[in-house]
């Protein structure tokens, strides 16, 4: 596999009707760009380009994909313009508006809304960085994502699947509309059978299943992302991946130390959206809006000094463990036999 990430499209190339003015951004399935249609509005055009599957040489238009890649190329590329013909079906305003999509240059361009403010994981970041008790306050918290659940839930009912719904995935426009963005990862899996390809999952927020091939995917998959999203507002840092936490579970722990300073009920809605078991998490985005909108139940439940201590001192115990781990890894003292 070429670690050379295909070039992106030289500015002023024309395209379906639309002129690029610069790359935005680039992930494993694509290129998103700054363009303008023929009136002159901006948009977003994002094309499919494999990275792991294509090459592209600066100032090229067409792809190239080694033989043995194509027909992997083009599951993928079929996939993408059904996935652009779906989104476009969805009009809320916390789904990003596809308002085009076309094939040029042999691959497919989804033509999007452009829009103008910061992803979430910006403002975690920015937030964490303050040092402050809280991350976000809960009401902000509550609020954003009955924003995103909405749109969620009608993606749902399209019998889609967002499948990497993260905070860098979350933009909030300048006039604090919260969006869901780069659906690159979704997949019409609920009515879809055979073949497709595995969506590309992000550490902390894909659930356990996304790591498996045999296992089922659904609503319940977004759903324990969300959990993961809204754990990493609480906290400034996402959650451990699945496999560390199947290994050792440490989210409740890590929750209990938010005692006191989010409610009872935030706590328990993350801890229920991030089970390991998908049938013990909320199976529809209705379930968990009820759940989210319950105002009149917001217990805060304050840690004792007694349990702060045995907290500071289960932490010390793992991370001394840890330590001798990795000291006995690096100089092979304990090190397993091969």
């Amino acid at each position: 596999m070429s670690k050379i990430k295909p070039a992106p499209l030289p500015p002023d190339t024309a395209i379906g009707g639309y002129r690029v003015v610069r790359r935005v951004s680039s992930g494993g399935f694509g290129v998103v760009y700054l363009a303008t249609d023929s009136e002159g509005q901006q948009v977003a055009i994002k094309e499919y380009l494999p990275s792991s599957l294509a090459t592209r040489g600066p100032g090229e238009l067409l792809p190239k994909v080694p033989s043995e890649k194509l027909s992997l190329y083009r599951l993928g590329l079929k996939s993408f313009f059904e996935e652009g013909r779906s989104l476009a079906q969805i009009s809320h305003a916390s789904v990003v508006s596809v308002l085009n999509f076309f094939r040029e240059n042999e691959t497919v361009y989804m033509v999007m809304n452009y829009l103008e403010g910061a992803t979430l994981q910006d403002f975690i970041i920015t937030a964490r960085d303050l040092k402050t008790q809280k991350v976000f306050r809960e009401s902000t918290i509550r609020s954003l994502f009955d924003e995103v659940l909405r749109g969620l839930r009608i993606v749902h009912q399209h019998k889609m699947l967002h499948l990497d719904i993260k905070p860098a995935n979350i933009f909030i426009t300048d006039d604090n509309k919260a969006v869901m963005i780069d659906f690159g990862a979704a997949r019409e899996v609920l009515s879809k059978e055979g073949n497709f390809i595995r969506p590309m999952y992000t550490p902390g927020f894909a659930a356990p299943e996304m790591y498996r091939r045999d296992s089922s995917m659904g609503p319940w998959t977004d759903i324990y992302a969300i959990g993961a999203c809204i754990y990493a507002c609480m906290q400034g840092f996402p959650p451990n991946e699945a496999p560390q936490r199947i290994e050792k579970d440490r989210l409740s722990l890590a929750l209990t130390k938010l005692r006191g300073v989010y409610s009872d009920n935030l706590i328990e809605v993350v801890e229920w959206c991030m089970a390991l078991d998908p049938l013990s998490r909320p199976q529809s985005v209705f379930a968990l809006q009820k759940e989210l909108s319950r105002e009149g139940e917001r217990r805060y439940t304050k840690l004792s000094v007694g349990e702060k201590m045995r907290l500071q001192l289960d932490t010390l115990v793992s991370d001394t463990k840890k330590n001798v781990q990795k000291v006995g890894e690096a100089t092979g003292i304990g090190a397993k036999p091969k």
